[in-house]
């Protein structure tokens, strides 16, 4: 297998960097541009299993896999292993390629509820949710978790060996523990102890915002690839970029801001046509904002923050797209 490709169960990821799940930022209309600008991986937000039937709109949108052409991966949250097992199950009829299951939300509202990192401190339970997602569908599953859920009990290697035991294809690990939520930084050498406790792949996360990061996340890790959060917010193409980066030891290669507000009036009429006006601009503004605060059209990062309050205050569609390409010409 080559080293530019990632092989996960029977699925092969055409790179090594992938988009993680992210709350209120990998809808449906941002995975789409993220694979037509070439990303091997973007999984949806995380989708709760408890309401996954439920019809509700706002989860059902979430759950979408979409029609485009690249790799489609939901991430369930859960704790009770029938909820997982039933959205594994509609999972896979909905078409997903794999299927990942989250044990690294540090939100209180889902720790509260025994699921997403809480699990980290019950790994018996942990066990039965894997077991139920993997007895209910065919498809690869993987399991995204924190180093532990503090710095007293960092049991992401025991973790790691249980899912793989199991039969699990694939690891991410966030390197920080649930009580560091996203402060502080992420510890990319602890996530070697899993890579050195497991053989199926590993893949590092927490902190990668450009290619030195990148870098230095894998030699750090020794994992088998990157996964892109934050770093990602206003530039759907970097996923693309980096994995060429990476793979041909060049520079990173990113867009003029010219085609950048190209890019960013294409996404937001996909929004727009996703979600419908007006909740679709209400749902993009959020990306609306990350374009222009990663823009290189002004030096100034309080310039371009001064740029993106305006725009984002802006309630017209087409009037944003007419400054937007006048700022960024």
């Amino acid at each position: 297998m080559s080293a530019k490709t990632l092989q996960i169960g029977d699925v092969i990821l055409p790179g090594r960097v992938l988009i993680a799940p992210m709350t209120g930022v990998s809808d449906l209309p941002f995975r789409r541009m993220a694979h037509k600008l070439g990303a091997p991986y973007a999984a949806t937000e995380m989708v709760a299993c408890a309401e996954m039937q439920t019809g509700r709109a706002d989860v059902a949108r979430k759950a979408q896999l979409g029609d485009h052409d690249g790799l489609k991966i939901i991430q369930l949250v859960g704790r009770d292993p029938q909820h997982i097992a039933r959205g594994a199950r509609l999972a896979e009829e909905m078409g997903a390629d794999l299927v990942d299951l989250n044990f690294g939300c540090p939100a209180k509202e889902v720790t509260g509820v025994l699921c997403g990192s809480a699990l980290m401190r019950d790994l018996d339970q942990a066990e039965r949710i894997i077991t139920a997602a993997l007895t209910a569908t065919s498809r690869p599953v993987t399991v995204k978790m924190r180093l532990g859920w503090d710095d007293h009990n960092r049991n992401c290697a025991e973790l790691a060996q249980r899912a793989e035991s199991l039969g699990v294809k694939a690891i991410t690990v966030h390197g920080r523990t649930r009580q560091q939520f996203y402060k502080g930084e992420a510890d990319w050498r602890a996530v070697a102890q899993v890579k050195q406790a497991v053989a199926i792949p590993v893949i590092v996360n927490g902190d990668i915002v450009d290619l030195d990061s990148a870098r230095d996340a894998l030699t750090q890790s020794g994992a088998d690839g990157v996964m892109i959060g934050r770093g990602i917010y206003g530039r759907p193409w970097f996923a693309d970029a980096l994995n060429t980066a990476l793979n041909d030891n060049a520079p990173l290669c990113e867009p003029e801001a010219a085609d950048r507000a190209d890019l960013l009036v294409e996404h937001m009429q996909a929004s727009l046509d996703f979600y419908g006006a007006p909740l679709g601009l209400r749902m993009f503004k959020k990306h609306l904002g990350s374009y222009i605060e990663a823009s290189p059209h002004h030096p100034d990062p309080l310039v371009r923050r001064q740029d993106k309050g305006r725009l984002c205050r802006l309630d017209d569609p087409a009037q944003i797209e007419t400054e937007v390409r006048a700022l960024m010409r």
